[in-house]
Protein backbone atom coordinates (compact mmCIF):
# COMPACT_ATOMS: atom_id res chain seq x y z
CA UNK A 1 0.00 0.00 0.00
CA UNK A 2 1.63 3.23 -0.92
CA UNK A 3 0.23 6.30 0.23
CA UNK A 4 0.62 9.69 -1.55
CA UNK A 5 0.17 12.86 0.91
CA UNK A 6 -2.04 15.34 -0.36
CA UNK A 7 0.14 18.30 1.73
CA UNK A 8 -3.14 19.47 3.76
CA UNK A 9 -3.60 20.39 7.11
CA UNK A 10 -6.89 18.60 9.58
CA UNK A 11 -8.19 21.41 11.06
CA UNK A 12 -11.47 19.76 12.91
CA UNK A 13 -12.67 16.69 10.39
CA UNK A 14 -11.62 18.92 7.46
CA UNK A 15 -8.77 18.71 5.13
CA UNK A 16 -7.29 22.72 4.95
CA UNK A 17 -4.91 23.98 2.37
CA UNK A 18 -2.91 26.94 2.79
CA UNK A 19 -1.14 29.70 0.21
CA UNK A 20 2.41 28.98 0.31
CA UNK A 21 3.93 25.60 0.51
CA UNK A 22 7.36 23.67 1.51
CA UNK A 23 9.01 20.65 0.17
CA UNK A 24 9.82 17.73 2.42
CA UNK A 25 13.36 16.88 2.45
CA UNK A 26 13.06 12.69 2.25
CA UNK A 27 16.46 10.49 3.30
CA UNK A 28 15.20 8.82 -0.15
CA UNK A 29 12.38 8.13 -1.93
CA UNK A 30 10.06 10.80 -3.54
CA UNK A 31 9.76 14.81 -2.32
CA UNK A 32 6.15 16.00 -1.56
CA UNK A 33 4.64 19.38 -0.86
CA UNK A 34 3.13 20.31 1.75
CA UNK A 35 1.03 23.80 2.67
CA UNK A 36 2.55 25.82 5.79
CA UNK A 37 1.19 26.34 8.54
CA UNK A 38 -0.32 29.56 9.45
CA UNK A 39 -1.40 31.57 12.39
CA UNK A 40 -5.15 31.75 11.32
CA UNK A 41 -5.08 28.09 11.21
CA UNK A 42 -3.70 27.81 14.80
CA UNK A 43 -6.73 30.47 15.33
CA UNK A 44 -8.97 28.01 13.77
CA UNK A 45 -8.15 24.77 15.35
CA UNK A 46 -7.45 26.49 19.28
CA UNK A 47 -11.47 27.68 19.02
CA UNK A 48 -12.66 23.81 17.40
CA UNK A 49 -10.83 22.66 20.39
CA UNK A 50 -12.22 24.87 23.20
CA UNK A 51 -15.74 23.95 21.60
CA UNK A 52 -14.91 20.04 21.50
CA UNK A 53 -13.76 20.23 25.14
CA UNK A 54 -17.80 21.04 26.34
CA UNK A 55 -18.28 17.64 24.78
CA UNK A 56 -15.06 15.27 24.94
CA UNK A 57 -14.77 16.35 28.38
CA UNK A 58 -17.58 15.15 29.36
CA UNK A 59 -17.72 11.56 27.83
CA UNK A 60 -17.74 8.92 29.79
CA UNK A 61 -14.20 6.96 30.62
CA UNK A 62 -15.65 4.10 28.21
CA UNK A 63 -16.17 6.63 25.49
CA UNK A 64 -12.72 7.69 25.38
CA UNK A 65 -11.27 4.37 25.99
CA UNK A 66 -13.07 3.10 22.79
CA UNK A 67 -11.57 6.56 20.26
CA UNK A 68 -8.04 5.45 22.26
CA UNK A 69 -8.31 2.04 20.81
CA UNK A 70 -9.97 2.81 17.63
CA UNK A 71 -7.17 5.00 16.99
CA UNK A 72 -5.14 2.35 17.83
CA UNK A 73 -6.98 0.18 15.38
CA UNK A 74 -6.92 2.87 12.53
CA UNK A 75 -3.03 3.33 12.82
CA UNK A 76 -2.48 -0.40 12.26
CA UNK A 77 -4.73 -0.59 9.46
CA UNK A 78 -2.58 1.52 7.34
CA UNK A 79 0.92 0.18 8.90
CA UNK A 80 2.51 -0.78 5.78
CA UNK A 81 2.25 2.58 4.42
CA UNK A 82 3.05 4.38 7.32
CA UNK A 83 5.95 2.01 7.56
CA UNK A 84 7.00 3.08 3.95
CA UNK A 85 6.70 6.74 4.06
CA UNK A 86 8.18 6.80 7.40
CA UNK A 87 11.58 5.20 6.19
CA UNK A 88 11.51 7.64 3.04
CA UNK A 89 11.55 10.74 5.36
CA UNK A 90 13.39 9.79 8.02
CA UNK A 91 15.77 6.89 6.51
CA UNK A 92 15.03 5.10 9.76
CA UNK A 93 15.45 1.37 9.22
CA UNK A 94 11.58 -0.15 8.60
CA UNK A 95 12.29 -2.83 11.51
CA UNK A 96 12.59 0.51 13.92
CA UNK A 97 9.65 1.96 12.46
CA UNK A 98 7.33 -1.33 13.13
CA UNK A 99 8.31 -1.28 16.25
CA UNK A 100 7.62 2.15 17.13
CA UNK A 101 4.40 1.94 15.53
CA UNK A 102 3.92 -1.10 17.82
CA UNK A 103 4.67 0.69 20.88
CA UNK A 104 2.15 4.21 19.66
CA UNK A 105 -0.73 1.83 19.41
CA UNK A 106 0.26 -0.06 22.31
CA UNK A 107 0.49 3.44 24.48
CA UNK A 108 -2.51 4.34 23.02
CA UNK A 109 -4.62 0.77 24.19
CA UNK A 110 -2.46 1.18 27.34
CA UNK A 111 -4.17 4.73 27.91
CA UNK A 112 -7.60 3.21 27.13
CA UNK A 113 -7.00 0.67 29.91
CA UNK A 114 -5.50 2.76 32.28
CA UNK A 115 -8.88 5.56 32.71
CA UNK A 116 -11.09 2.30 32.16
CA UNK A 117 -9.75 1.05 35.52
CA UNK A 118 -10.11 4.66 36.68
CA UNK A 119 -7.75 4.68 39.52
CA UNK A 120 -5.84 7.55 37.86
CA UNK A 121 -9.40 9.92 38.91
CA UNK A 122 -7.88 9.96 42.42
CA UNK A 123 -11.66 9.93 44.30
CA UNK A 124 -11.76 10.75 47.97
CA UNK A 125 -14.43 11.57 50.08
CA UNK A 126 -14.95 13.24 53.53
CA UNK A 127 -18.44 12.08 54.61
CA UNK A 128 -20.36 14.69 56.19
CA UNK A 129 -20.44 14.97 59.76
CA UNK A 130 -23.20 17.22 61.23
CA UNK A 131 -22.99 16.63 64.63
CA UNK A 132 -19.05 17.65 65.19
CA UNK A 133 -18.28 20.18 67.37
CA UNK A 134 -17.39 23.11 67.73
CA UNK A 135 -18.60 22.91 63.63
CA UNK A 136 -20.15 20.39 61.29
CA UNK A 137 -18.05 19.49 58.47
CA UNK A 138 -19.38 19.54 54.84
CA UNK A 139 -19.65 16.89 52.59
CA UNK A 140 -16.37 16.85 50.04
CA UNK A 141 -15.65 15.17 47.12
CA UNK A 142 -12.62 15.34 44.93
CA UNK A 143 -11.99 14.40 41.66
CA UNK A 144 -9.36 15.29 38.55
CA UNK A 145 -10.78 16.80 35.98
CA UNK A 146 -9.42 17.71 32.23
CA UNK A 147 -7.99 21.21 32.31
CA UNK A 148 -8.46 21.92 28.42
CA UNK A 149 -7.51 21.86 24.82
CA UNK A 150 -3.51 20.88 24.83
CA UNK A 151 -0.82 21.64 22.45
CA UNK A 152 1.63 18.95 21.50
CA UNK A 153 5.12 19.37 19.21
CA UNK A 154 5.68 16.39 17.49
CA UNK A 155 9.09 14.80 17.86
CA UNK A 156 11.79 14.93 14.81
CA UNK A 157 13.58 11.64 16.34
CA UNK A 158 10.37 9.22 17.22
CA UNK A 159 7.87 10.20 14.19
CA UNK A 160 5.28 7.93 15.79
CA UNK A 161 5.85 7.18 19.01
CA UNK A 162 6.29 11.07 20.63
CA UNK A 163 4.59 12.71 17.29
CA UNK A 164 0.85 13.05 15.73
CA UNK A 165 -0.96 10.53 18.23
CA UNK A 166 2.25 9.49 20.30
CA UNK A 167 2.34 9.79 24.24
CA UNK A 168 1.55 13.51 24.51
CA UNK A 169 -1.84 12.83 22.71
CA UNK A 170 -2.69 9.62 24.05
CA UNK A 171 -2.20 11.00 27.24
CA UNK A 172 -3.98 14.47 26.93
CA UNK A 173 -7.22 12.64 25.00
CA UNK A 174 -7.76 10.15 28.09
CA UNK A 175 -7.53 12.78 30.08
CA UNK A 176 -10.48 14.05 27.82
CA UNK A 177 -8.65 16.95 26.84
CA UNK A 178 -9.29 17.77 22.96
CA UNK A 179 -5.48 18.06 21.21
CA UNK A 180 -3.47 20.54 18.53
CA UNK A 181 -0.75 19.21 16.92
CA UNK A 182 2.22 20.77 15.37
CA UNK A 183 3.38 18.46 12.92
CA UNK A 184 7.19 18.36 12.55
CA UNK A 185 8.74 19.14 8.98
CA UNK A 186 11.17 16.53 9.14
CA UNK A 187 8.22 13.49 8.67
CA UNK A 188 5.09 15.56 7.03
CA UNK A 189 3.42 12.69 5.51
CA UNK A 190 4.00 10.11 8.23
CA UNK A 191 1.83 12.75 10.06
CA UNK A 192 -0.46 13.09 7.90
CA UNK A 193 -1.58 9.97 7.56
CA UNK A 194 -1.58 9.12 11.60
CA UNK A 195 -4.01 11.79 11.26
CA UNK A 196 -5.79 9.91 8.98
CA UNK A 197 -5.73 7.46 11.16
CA UNK A 198 -7.02 9.62 13.87
CA UNK A 199 -9.69 11.47 11.91
CA UNK A 200 -11.23 7.52 11.01
CA UNK A 201 -11.62 7.02 14.60
CA UNK A 202 -13.27 10.67 15.42
CA UNK A 203 -16.12 9.30 12.14
CA UNK A 204 -16.09 5.70 13.72
CA UNK A 205 -16.53 6.68 17.36
CA UNK A 206 -18.68 10.21 17.14
CA UNK A 207 -16.42 12.23 18.43
CA UNK A 208 -16.46 15.96 18.03
CA UNK A 209 -14.45 16.67 15.58
CA UNK A 210 -12.59 19.62 16.55
CA UNK A 211 -10.83 16.76 19.55
CA UNK A 212 -7.85 16.90 16.89
CA UNK A 213 -6.10 19.35 14.40
CA UNK A 214 -2.79 19.18 13.02
CA UNK A 215 -0.65 21.84 11.36
CA UNK A 216 1.99 21.02 9.48
CA UNK A 217 5.37 23.08 8.83
CA UNK A 218 4.96 27.05 9.63
CA UNK A 219 7.97 29.41 10.80
CA UNK A 220 8.40 30.41 13.99
CA UNK A 221 5.26 32.48 14.39
CA UNK A 222 2.73 29.15 14.57
CA UNK A 223 4.35 27.75 17.57
CA UNK A 224 4.54 31.26 19.45
CA UNK A 225 0.91 31.78 18.23
CA UNK A 226 -0.22 27.99 19.69
CA UNK A 227 1.76 28.23 22.90
CA UNK A 228 0.18 31.69 23.67
CA UNK A 229 -3.29 31.28 22.60
CA UNK A 230 -5.51 32.06 25.30
CA UNK A 231 -7.60 28.68 24.49
CA UNK A 232 -4.46 26.79 24.92
CA UNK A 233 -4.02 25.54 28.94
CA UNK A 234 -1.16 23.16 28.18
CA UNK A 235 2.17 22.19 26.04
CA UNK A 236 3.36 19.12 25.59
CA UNK A 237 6.91 19.06 23.88
CA UNK A 238 9.93 17.27 23.01
CA UNK A 239 12.80 18.35 21.20
CA UNK A 240 16.07 20.78 21.46
CA UNK A 241 17.04 22.70 24.55
CA UNK A 242 17.10 25.88 23.13
CA UNK A 243 13.91 25.42 21.01
CA UNK A 244 12.06 24.42 24.12
CA UNK A 245 13.61 26.77 26.26
CA UNK A 246 12.03 29.75 24.28
CA UNK A 247 8.53 28.10 24.24
CA UNK A 248 8.45 27.40 28.02
CA UNK A 249 9.62 31.36 28.45
CA UNK A 250 6.72 31.84 25.99
CA UNK A 251 4.57 30.23 27.90
CA UNK A 252 5.18 31.80 31.47
CA UNK A 253 4.74 34.90 29.85
CA UNK A 254 1.29 35.06 29.29
CA UNK A 255 -1.18 36.91 30.92
CA UNK A 256 -2.53 33.30 31.85
CA UNK A 257 0.76 31.64 32.43
CA UNK A 258 0.70 27.88 31.28
CA UNK A 259 2.34 24.65 31.87
CA UNK A 260 5.30 23.32 29.72
CA UNK A 261 6.15 20.25 29.82
CA UNK A 262 8.94 20.02 27.46
CA UNK A 263 11.54 17.82 27.06
CA UNK A 264 14.58 18.54 26.12
CA UNK A 265 17.99 17.42 26.14
CA UNK A 266 20.45 14.51 28.61
CA UNK A 267 23.90 13.22 28.46
CA UNK A 268 22.58 10.21 30.80
CA UNK A 269 25.79 9.26 32.82
CA UNK A 270 26.75 5.80 33.48
CA UNK A 271 28.73 4.73 36.13
CA UNK A 272 30.93 2.02 36.13
CA UNK A 273 32.24 1.04 39.49
CA UNK A 274 35.35 -0.96 40.69
CA UNK A 275 34.14 -4.60 40.68
CA UNK A 276 32.11 -4.33 37.90
CA UNK A 277 34.88 -2.92 35.56
CA UNK A 278 37.39 -5.56 37.02
CA UNK A 279 35.08 -7.75 36.37
CA UNK A 280 33.25 -7.05 32.72
CA UNK A 281 34.79 -4.24 31.53
CA UNK A 282 35.18 -4.89 28.40
CA UNK A 283 31.64 -6.51 28.01
CA UNK A 284 30.36 -2.83 29.28
CA UNK A 285 32.24 -1.27 27.15
CA UNK A 286 31.09 -3.29 24.30
CA UNK A 287 27.52 -3.06 25.26
CA UNK A 288 27.50 1.02 25.42
CA UNK A 289 29.09 1.34 22.47
CA UNK A 290 25.77 -0.26 21.16
CA UNK A 291 23.80 1.96 23.18
CA UNK A 292 25.82 4.74 22.36
CA UNK A 293 25.05 4.23 18.19
CA UNK A 294 21.65 2.57 18.15
CA UNK A 295 19.54 4.82 15.91
CA UNK A 296 23.06 6.58 15.00
CA UNK A 297 22.43 7.98 18.98
CA UNK A 298 19.35 10.02 18.05
CA UNK A 299 17.85 8.82 21.30
CA UNK A 300 17.19 11.51 24.11
CA UNK A 301 17.84 8.70 26.71
CA UNK A 302 21.48 7.88 24.71
CA UNK A 303 24.29 7.41 27.24
CA UNK A 304 26.93 9.96 26.19
CA UNK A 305 28.85 9.80 28.85
CA UNK A 306 30.93 6.76 30.64
CA UNK A 307 33.05 7.49 34.03
CA UNK A 308 35.25 4.82 35.08
CA UNK A 309 38.62 4.63 37.20
CA UNK A 310 42.10 4.95 35.72
CA UNK A 311 43.52 1.87 35.99
CA UNK A 312 43.59 -1.47 33.92
CA UNK A 313 39.85 -1.95 34.26
CA UNK A 314 39.03 1.31 33.03
CA UNK A 315 41.65 1.08 30.12
CA UNK A 316 39.93 -2.57 29.35
CA UNK A 317 36.66 -1.13 28.89
CA UNK A 318 37.53 2.17 26.81
CA UNK A 319 39.57 -0.10 24.42
CA UNK A 320 36.42 -2.04 23.88
CA UNK A 321 34.14 0.47 23.69
CA UNK A 322 36.67 2.07 21.04
CA UNK A 323 37.18 -1.17 18.64
CA UNK A 324 32.88 -1.90 19.18
CA UNK A 325 32.67 1.78 17.63
CA UNK A 326 34.95 1.32 14.82
CA UNK A 327 33.55 -1.25 13.96
CA UNK A 328 30.25 0.58 12.90
CA UNK A 329 29.88 2.35 9.66
CA UNK A 330 28.24 5.71 8.69
CA UNK A 331 24.24 6.06 9.52
CA UNK A 332 21.51 8.31 8.15
CA UNK A 333 20.49 10.71 10.53
CA UNK A 334 16.88 12.25 10.71
CA UNK A 335 17.78 15.34 9.40
CA UNK A 336 20.26 17.85 7.85
CA UNK A 337 19.86 20.30 10.13
CA UNK A 338 20.52 17.49 12.89
CA UNK A 339 23.46 15.94 11.16
CA UNK A 340 24.91 19.43 10.71
CA UNK A 341 23.93 19.92 14.71
CA UNK A 342 25.99 16.67 15.01
CA UNK A 343 29.49 18.13 13.38
CA UNK A 344 29.22 20.94 15.15
CA UNK A 345 28.90 19.20 18.35
CA UNK A 346 32.10 17.06 16.78
CA UNK A 347 33.82 20.35 16.58
CA UNK A 348 33.08 21.25 20.01
CA UNK A 349 35.32 18.63 21.17
CA UNK A 350 38.24 18.36 18.58
CA UNK A 351 39.01 22.07 19.18
CA UNK A 352 39.46 21.84 23.06
CA UNK A 353 42.91 20.55 25.01
CA UNK A 354 40.88 19.68 27.89
CA UNK A 355 40.12 16.41 26.41
CA UNK A 356 41.50 13.71 24.14
CA UNK A 357 40.23 12.17 21.09
CA UNK A 358 39.81 8.18 21.09
CA UNK A 359 38.29 7.79 17.81
CA UNK A 360 38.15 10.45 15.58
CA UNK A 361 35.73 10.20 12.38
CA UNK A 362 34.71 12.58 9.37
CA UNK A 363 31.00 12.58 8.81
CA UNK A 364 29.56 14.10 5.59
CA UNK A 365 26.13 15.18 4.54
CA UNK A 366 23.03 13.49 6.29
CA UNK A 367 25.19 10.58 7.44
CA UNK A 368 27.23 10.45 11.00
CA UNK A 369 30.05 8.24 12.10
CA UNK A 370 30.83 7.86 16.25
CA UNK A 371 33.03 9.87 18.25
CA UNK A 372 35.00 9.24 21.20
CA UNK A 373 37.23 11.31 23.58
CA UNK A 374 38.18 11.22 27.22
CA UNK A 375 38.98 13.66 29.93
CA UNK A 376 39.15 13.90 34.20
CA UNK A 377 36.99 14.64 36.55
CA UNK A 378 38.30 18.03 37.49
CA UNK A 379 38.27 18.65 33.86
CA UNK A 380 35.22 18.05 33.12
CA UNK A 381 33.99 19.89 36.11
CA UNK A 382 35.71 23.04 34.91
CA UNK A 383 34.11 22.92 31.52
CA UNK A 384 30.37 22.98 31.36
CA UNK A 385 30.35 22.91 27.43
CA UNK A 386 31.88 19.06 27.83
CA UNK A 387 28.33 18.61 29.69
CA UNK A 388 26.31 19.61 26.62
CA UNK A 389 24.11 17.03 25.18
CA UNK A 390 25.64 16.18 21.31
CA UNK A 391 22.80 14.31 19.64
CA UNK A 392 23.95 11.41 18.20
CA UNK A 393 26.87 8.74 18.52
CA UNK A 394 29.21 10.54 20.01
CA UNK A 395 30.87 9.29 23.58
CA UNK A 396 33.22 10.99 26.52
CA UNK A 397 34.70 8.66 28.92
CA UNK A 398 35.59 10.80 32.08
CA UNK A 399 38.41 8.79 34.67
CA UNK A 400 38.10 9.48 38.43
CA UNK A 401 40.31 8.41 40.76
CA UNK A 402 38.23 6.86 43.08
CA UNK A 403 34.52 6.34 44.42
CA UNK A 404 35.01 9.80 46.03
CA UNK A 405 35.73 11.39 43.07
CA UNK A 406 33.06 9.83 41.69
CA UNK A 407 30.83 11.33 43.89
CA UNK A 408 32.20 14.43 43.25
CA UNK A 409 31.61 14.54 39.66
CA UNK A 410 28.15 13.26 39.98
CA UNK A 411 26.97 16.16 42.47
CA UNK A 412 28.53 18.38 39.23
CA UNK A 413 26.11 16.85 36.83
CA UNK A 414 23.01 19.01 35.57
CA UNK A 415 19.48 17.40 35.52
CA UNK A 416 19.38 14.14 33.90
CA UNK A 417 16.49 12.19 31.99
CA UNK A 418 18.89 8.63 33.54
CA UNK A 419 21.43 7.78 35.44
CA UNK A 420 23.21 4.22 35.14
CA UNK A 421 25.18 2.09 37.53
CA UNK A 422 26.51 -0.73 36.61
CA UNK A 423 28.10 -2.46 39.46
CA UNK A 424 28.83 -6.11 41.18
CA UNK A 425 27.53 -7.15 44.57
CA UNK A 426 30.87 -5.74 46.01
CA UNK A 427 30.29 -2.78 44.75
CA UNK A 428 26.90 -2.18 46.79
CA UNK A 429 28.33 0.01 49.50
CA UNK A 430 29.82 2.44 46.78
CA UNK A 431 26.50 2.17 44.92
CA UNK A 432 24.59 3.13 48.26
CA UNK A 433 26.72 6.50 48.45
CA UNK A 434 26.39 6.81 44.89
CA UNK A 435 22.37 6.12 44.90
CA UNK A 436 21.07 9.41 47.01
CA UNK A 437 22.84 12.03 44.72
CA UNK A 438 21.78 10.55 41.32
CA UNK A 439 18.31 10.44 42.44
CA UNK A 440 18.34 13.65 42.67
CA UNK A 441 19.92 14.24 39.94
CA UNK A 442 17.32 12.15 37.19
CA UNK A 443 14.66 11.11 36.60
CA UNK A 444 15.43 7.33 36.19
CA UNK A 445 18.07 5.44 37.66
CA UNK A 446 19.00 2.03 36.69
CA UNK A 447 21.92 -0.62 37.19
CA UNK A 448 23.85 -3.16 35.01
CA UNK A 449 21.69 -1.77 31.40
CA UNK A 450 21.56 1.07 29.18
CA UNK A 451 18.87 3.55 29.42
CA UNK A 452 17.74 3.84 25.32
CA UNK A 453 14.85 1.64 26.15
CA UNK A 454 11.78 3.41 27.56
CA UNK A 455 9.67 0.71 28.71
CA UNK A 456 5.68 2.60 28.29
CA UNK A 457 4.48 0.89 31.50
CA UNK A 458 2.78 2.19 34.83
CA UNK A 459 5.84 2.82 36.64
CA UNK A 460 7.82 4.44 34.41
CA UNK A 461 9.46 8.16 34.67
CA UNK A 462 10.82 9.93 31.77
CA UNK A 463 11.43 13.19 32.76
CA UNK A 464 13.88 14.42 35.29
CA UNK A 465 15.20 18.18 36.49
CA UNK A 466 16.14 20.96 34.45
CA UNK A 467 17.75 20.81 32.09
CA UNK A 468 16.63 17.24 31.26
CA UNK A 469 12.72 18.71 30.85
CA UNK A 470 10.43 21.85 32.34
CA UNK A 471 9.08 20.04 35.07
CA UNK A 472 10.63 18.09 36.98
CA UNK A 473 7.35 16.50 38.83
CA UNK A 474 5.90 15.10 35.29
CA UNK A 475 6.98 12.29 32.64
CA UNK A 476 6.11 12.11 28.99
CA UNK A 477 6.01 8.12 29.45
CA UNK A 478 3.91 5.98 31.11
CA UNK A 479 0.05 5.84 32.49
CA UNK A 480 1.82 8.68 35.08
CA UNK A 481 1.90 11.14 32.35
CA UNK A 482 -1.85 11.26 32.20
CA UNK A 483 -1.51 13.92 35.26
CA UNK A 484 -0.36 16.36 33.47
CA UNK A 485 -3.53 17.40 31.87
CA UNK A 486 -6.09 16.95 34.72
CA UNK A 487 -6.03 19.23 38.00
CA UNK A 488 -7.99 18.44 41.10
CA UNK A 489 -11.68 19.71 41.64
CA UNK A 490 -13.31 19.72 45.00
CA UNK A 491 -17.44 19.54 45.26
CA UNK A 492 -18.87 20.46 48.54
CA UNK A 493 -22.43 19.84 49.54
CA UNK A 494 -23.04 18.78 46.06
CA UNK A 495 -26.43 16.69 45.72
CA UNK A 496 -25.19 13.23 44.47
CA UNK A 497 -27.77 13.47 41.27
CA UNK A 498 -25.82 16.61 40.02
CA UNK A 499 -22.04 15.52 40.89
CA UNK A 500 -20.07 14.04 38.27
CA UNK A 501 -21.13 10.76 37.00
CA UNK A 502 -17.66 9.48 38.44
CA UNK A 503 -17.95 10.88 41.89
CA UNK A 504 -21.59 8.91 42.52
CA UNK A 505 -21.92 6.30 44.90
CA UNK A 506 -18.33 6.92 46.23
Amino acid sequence: MTFTPHGKHLIAGEWVGSDQSFASEPAHGPVHQFSVGTVDLVNRAAEAAEEAFWTYAYTTREERAAFLDAIADEIEARAEAITEIGSQETGLPEARLQGERGRTTGQLRLFASHIRDGAYLDRRHDKALPDRQPLPRPDIRVIQRPIGPVAVFGASNFPLAFSTAGGDTAAALAAGCPVVVKGHSAHPGTGEIVAEAVLAAIEKTGMPKGVFSLIQGGKRDVGTSLVQHPLIKAVGFTGSLGGGRALFDLCAQRPEPIPFFGELGSVNPMFILPHAAQARGAEIGKGWAGSLTMGAGQFCTNPGIAVIETGAAGDAFVSAAKDALAQVGPQTMLTEGIAKAYRDGQARFEGRNSVTPLLSTESKGREANPNLYETDAATYLQDHALGEEVFGPLGLVIRVSGTDDMEKLAKGFEGQLTATIHLDAEDAAEARRLLPILERKAGRVLANGFPTGVEVSEAMVHGGPYPASTNFGATSVGTLSIRRFLRPVSFQNIPEGVLPDDLQDI
